[in-house]
């Protein structure tokens, strides 16, 4: 095993040109291979919606041992991107830089801490070129409060029933130009009982399915508009002592993801 080439930072610039706008101020150059995809897929044309999807904790090693609970996945991408993280492998420094594309030292959270980022992110950069984003997420995670106060909208939760019901309402409402939506089953399953305990691989499948109805649903209510969905998890994670599990070290483990995507080009 060895360290994933392409770096989480190179996401943002790349769902920036996606959608056909300038990336924010600091991102690393955009990731070609999901570039070359979008172009592609959508003939030249830009992505109008943007649907990113955000488990937590999916390590890389963990989505391929177990693809019995990752079944429903296949039809639902078809870039598979494997990436590496950022360190600390932690929720809040790694979506920092999924979402600013710059590393943690310019982004500015090094630790586990939920402060709001205040250098340019995609929301900001999707805002100025007249887009409409929103987050769902729990009203206690670190996606629910780094990024506040921009002009978006945010629902926050207390629980992921709650999120996926809200974000499954608003796809339906097709509002969202940028829609992002997190879930913390899997992470908060496997801090308790280890990455492969079947209560954690539980919460694995139910991500998957939730990933899978949200496909289903754009594909039913965004068929005006030329889409771009992710299932773009943060970090990975490793078994520690106790049968409990953890993140956070530089280690491959910890470190490698496979981000999955799909184009859905827009229907008459």
């Amino acid at each position: 095993m060895a360290y994933n080439p392409l770096s989480l930072d190179t996401v943002c610039a790349a769902l920036a040109e996606a959608m056909g706008i300038t990336p924010p101020a600091e991102a690393a150059p955009a990731n070609p291979t999901l570039t070359d995809y979008v172009n592609t897929a959508f003939g030249g044309a830009r992505a109008d919606r943007i649907f990113m999807y955000n488990p937590d904790a999916i390590a890389e090693w963990i989505w391929r041992k177990y693809p019995d609970f990752c079944r429903e996945l296949p039809d639902n991408y078809a870039l598979e991107l494997p990436l590496c993280s950022v360190m600390p492998s932690v929720t809040p420094v790694c979506f920092g830089t999924m979402y600013t594309g710059a590393q943690p030292a310019v982004h500015g959270i090094r630790k586990y801490e939920k402060p709001v980022i205040r250098i340019d992110t995609l929301f900001d950069a999707a805002i100025r070129a007249g887009k409409k984003c929103a987050i769902v997420a729990d009203n206690r995670c670190s996606i629910g409060k780094i990024f506040l106060e921009r002009e978006m909208d945010y629902f926050l939760y207390p629980t992921v029933d709650e999120v996926n019901a809200k974000a499954a309402e608003l796809i339906a409402a097709d509002t969202y130009d940028l829609l992002v939506v997190y879930n913390e089953n899997y992470d908060a399953r496997m801090h308790k009982v280890g990455p492969e305990d079947p209560e954690a691989l539980a919460e694995l499948r139910a991500n998957v399915h939730a990933f899978a109805m949200f496909s289903a649903m754009i594909r039913t209510h965004w068929t005006a508009h030329n889409t771009l969905a992710g299932f773009a998890m943060d970090h990975g994670c490793h078994e520690i002592d106790g049968n409990c599990g953890s993140h956070g070290l530089d280690m491959e483990e910890d470190l490698n993801i496979v981000h999955l995507y799909r184009a859905y080009p827009a229907r008459a």
